[in-house]
């Protein structure tokens, strides 16, 4: 259900905000979702508790440029590495991953080796997670 790129290059930017696992705690998400739609991309937030693959599954249905995965249970090492393992068996390459949460610097380094464009931590301003997110989203 991948739109073309050509067809990708003249709507909206789509993200998709996830909570995978079992962290609780969904305001920084929220706070990102209402960012990211307020600078008019269009945005599908998942919910809590969100398996790797409900997630991708979700990503694949909205046809998203972007997968923003938000992280606060320190589960990073497992299931951003599924989302991603997922994302490629779908043929998805071409989305972008980022992460926000807490989440080491040495961990940072390691998803982003395996394809997470961006690992935002906690009191990232929403400016610059809008920025990043146009700047990777249309370089895609």
């Amino acid at each position: 259900m991948t739109g073309s790129s050509e067809e990708k290059a003249t709507r909206p930017i789509r993200v998709l905000v996830g909570k995978p696992g079992l962290d609780g705690h969904d305001r920084g998400a929220k706070v990102v979702a209402r960012a990211l739609r307020d600078a008019g991309m269009e945005v599908i937030y998942t919910g809590l508790h969100q398996t790797p693959e409900e997630i991708v599954e979700a990503a694949l249905q909205e046809d998203v440029d972007v997968v923003g995965l938000s992280i606060l249970s320190g589960a990073h090492n497992t299931l951003v590495p599924r989302v991603i393992e997922l994302l490629r068996t779908q043929g998805m390459d071409d989305v972008q991953v980022m992460v926000g949460g807490i989440i080491p610097e040495e961990d940072a380094q390691a998803l982003r080796q395996l394809g997470v464009v961006a690992v935002f931590g906690p009191g990232t301003e929403t400016e610059e997670i809008v920025r990043f997110t146009r700047s990777c989203a249309r370089g895609a």
